[in-house]
């Protein structure tokens, strides 16, 4: 952040279900404990993402970074049988999520449970899904559908808007990314309300909650889904948004 910024750092428990380890098969269903640091520094391009944890790469200029930091967090993070993401935009800065197995004593195991889901939908309910990642929009299908939802995609807020616009189509919830190229998840909203003013909408972002609301891309009362998104997380916080829509 050479201009000076926000740093957030932030702690939580997470649980990845059988249905995340499934898609990513390096981390082990079970309860985390979650660190977050975000900023709002001059963020990544997806092909520095792609090679941040490599060791020695940097876009440093010489004599400012050897490249060993990311993988030196990363080496850790594996050996204590972790997980880390990288969530990063550019221009609008970059989110590390470290996850490290929950200790729940010398003679107690994880007590994973996972039993039915907590919401299912009713065979008619249809989700909008706006998603610019094509590999995260296609998760979000496979798994709504999953769950009994109808889905609709758009890989950008323009496409969405003209979806919503279309009266014929049936929509009970929007779900949206926060951060777009074009068009940010809350402009969408902003916009989506003049076609239609009761329809709900969850906002889904890889950086923490308090960082987006912190560095000012939402507003605090507002629904948020923390990427990475789990099936049983995305199940109940899709319910409960329809069911107070009732």
């Amino acid at each position: 952040m050479p201009s000076g910024g926000k740093l957030t750092v932030e702690a939580a428990n997470a649980i990845f279900d059988r249905e995340y380890c499934k898609m990513n098969l390096e981390v082990n269903p079970g309860q985390y404990v979650m660190l977050s640091v975000s900023d709002t520094g001059c963020g990544m391009n997806q092909e520095t993402i792609n090679r941040a944890f490599e060791p020695f790469f940097t876009t440093k200029e010489i004599g400012h970074g050897t490249g060993l930091g990311l993988s030196q967090v990363y080496g850790f993070v594996k050996q204590s049988g972790g997980h880390i993401r990288i969530y990063s935009e550019v221009g609008q800065g970059t989110t590390v999520k470290i996850y490290l197995p929950r200790f729940f004593g010398r003679d107690a195991d994880d007590q994973l449970i996972e039993g039915e889901l907590l919401g299912q939908g009713d065979g008619g309910e249809t989700i909008l899904v706006v998603e610019d990642d094509d590999d995260v929009r296609a998760y979000l299908t496979d798994a709504l559908r999953s769950l009994d939802y109808g889905v609709i995609t758009a890989p950008n807020g323009t496409l969405a808007l003209g979806i919503l616009a279309r009266d014929n189509l049936r929509i009970d919830l929007m779900l949206t990314d926060v951060v777009m190229p074009g068009m940010t998840g809350r402009e969408l909203a902003i916009k989506a309300s003049k076609l239609r003013p009761e329809l709900p909408v969850i906002y889904m972002t890889g950086y923490s909650r308090n960082a987006v609301t912190h560095h000012g891309r939402l507003d605090r009362n507002l629904d948020v889904l923390n990427k990475p998104v789990t099936l049983s997380d995305l199940a109940m916080r899709i319910r409960e948004a329809l069911d107070r829509r009732r």
